[in-house]
């Protein structure tokens, strides 16, 4: 006799659908899994067995053989052992066949029967969803991740006892109730600073508004004690709420390298350590997995003391900035993961950091300086839409109470103005003037007359590469939608002028 059931096994950023064949025949007991199954996999007998015996059912004491199709696909995953479990039963006339049509099994396995969290829960369902499937059971503990994906029921257990219990309709489970009335949520932990917070640096402020309107990259170059970092973490204050359909990318991303239930309902900030190997930046390893820049997806990649991080990171960096997304090839296989981030950096001018300030002498030689400022390519720094200088602000300043008559604007006030930018943005085009082509940026700035020939005028002077003069124009653009402007002009195209390199 042969009973069937059904699984995912997931690559990279997308799902499999197996078929877990079973077939039990007379001989010594003994029992087998084939198929192209890993170490998890192949330790899932024990667990198996143990479970469905401590659940009160029996474990048939014949050859039992385990086929996982396709046999030329290598699975992984402990999500195996729930699916495994019930074709055995099936196999055994303890579970009925027919109940388990058009459904869809996840979860690994205790030795008592209970059911723990496994990972890529998201991209298990999405699989599912996409194939037809009508139902998934999985853990009770991943089922409010699941609930995202829409037109399939999730069906959260705690135990292999509970699923026989389902699927013979003697205590049926209710699917789990989906995003809207989701409570088991997470919120970013990350340390929001106000922008009100952040004494003087009005240009900087200005310069960090415009990125998070057009969700632009961006560099804060000056002295220690500038406020740099400051500014990096007010951007989280600044960015709009993120749409369900972002809510869902971000969490499916985490849920491949964690079994967390949590669904993400803030935009990530990342800030690895400038220590971080290329491979943990962009992702990778023995199985490939997403790295910082796609855990950065819709949200923040925060790089602090940009110079300080080795060369071969940084240079890992230029496809993402570029595409927006990431290909990770190893032996193991390719995966293209989303990394549609911001990057927000910060480095000093010179080693000691005091080059061209106006206070304190530079103590660093020319060529500290140049081979200082050198670490970070040309190639590189023109992929960064926006540049700026950050003096630091004079003592005086730093204790001074604000004025009375003039208030500071907060987060909150700005991120009403970048959400009316955005939204500008979105019914325009649908995504925002950083992630426009060439092509498309042209159609949408409608330069004026004067604005055209100011920047012909300055990519001649400056020598400005193609890159940069696409990029300055997508800034001038978002400059116009913050000022609730259909056109961009010289005043637009001067100011972004002022944000190159």
């Amino acid at each position: 006799m042969i009973a069937r059931t059904n699984s995912v096994t997931v690559l990279g950023y997308s799902g499999v659908i197996v078929d877990i064949e079973c077939h039990v025949t007379k001989g010594l007991p003994s029992f087998q899994i084939v198929g192209l199954a890993n170490k998890e996999i192949g330790e899932a007998r024990e667990r198996v067995r143990a479970a469905i015996t401590n659940s009160g059912f029996s474990f048939p004491p014949k050859h039992v053989t385990i086929n996982m199709a396709p046999a030329d696909t290598a699975k992984d995953g402990t999500q195996f052992d729930l699916p495994i479990a019930v074709s055995i039963l099936q196999c055994s006339e303890q579970l009925s066949q027919s109940s388990t049509d058009k459904v869809l099994f996840a979860g690994e396995l205790g030795l008592d029967g209970k059911l723990r969290s496994i990972r890529s829960s998201l991209a298990i369902a999405e699989a599912a969803a996409k194939h037809g499937f009508e139902t998934i059971i999985l853990p009770k503990k991943n089922a409010q991740q699941a609930s995202l994906i829409d037109n399939i029921n999730v069906i959260g257990v705690e135990s292999l006892s509970d699923v026989v219990l389902h699927l013979s309709c003697e205590k049926i489970v209710k699917p789990t109730t989906k995003l809207s009335t989701c409570k088991n949520v997470v919120k970013n932990t990350t340390e929001i600073t106000d922008i009100s917070d952040i004494k003087g640096q009005e240009s900087a402020k200005r310069a960090l508004v415009i990125a998070a309107a057009g969700h632009h990259n961006i560099i804060f170059s000056g002295p220690p004690g500038a406020g740099k970092t400051m500014l990096a973490k007010a951007s989280l204050g600044l960015l709009p709420p993120m749409t369900n359909s972002e809510i869902f990318e971000v969490t499916k991303i985490h849920s491949l390298t964690s079994s967390s239930d949590k669904i993400i309902t803030s935009r990530p900030f990342r800030s690895p350590h400038h220590t971080a190997s290329h491979i943990s930046l962009i992702g990778g390893g023995s199985k490939p997995l997403p790295g910082e820049v796609s855990l950065a997806h819709n949200g923040v990649l925060f790089l602090d003391e940009l110079p300080e991080y080795s060369r071969q990171t940084l240079e890992s960096l230029r496809q993402p900035l570029e595409d927006r997304k990431i290909s990770v090839s190893r032996s193991a296989g390719k995966s293209t993961y989303p990394a549609n981030f911001m990057l927000i950096a910060t480095k000093n001018p010179c080693p000691c950091g005091f080059y061209g300030d106006s206070t304190k002498e530079c103590t660093c030689a020319q060529t500290q300086i140049l081979a200082y400022q050198k670490r970070i390519s040309g190639p590189l720094l023109d992929r960064i839409d926006m540049t700026i200088n950050v003096a630091r602000v004079p003592q005086k300043e730093l204790l001074d109470a604000p004025v009375a008559k003039k208030p500071q604007k907060t987060s909150a006030d700005y991120r009403e103005q970048i959400m009316k930018a955005r939204q500008a943005q979105q019914e325009r085009q649908e995504k925002p003037n950083s992630s426009l082509s060439s092509k498309k940026i042209i159609e949408v700035a409608q330069m004026t007359d004067g604005a055209k020939k100011l920047l012909e005028t300055a990519a001649e002077k400056l020598e400005l590469s193609a890159r940069s003069y696409f990029k300055i124009i997508k800034v001038a653009r978002t400059i116009a939608d913050l000022n609730e402007s259909t056109r961009v002009t010289e005043k637009e195209i001067s100011e972004a002028l002022q944000y190159r390199q």
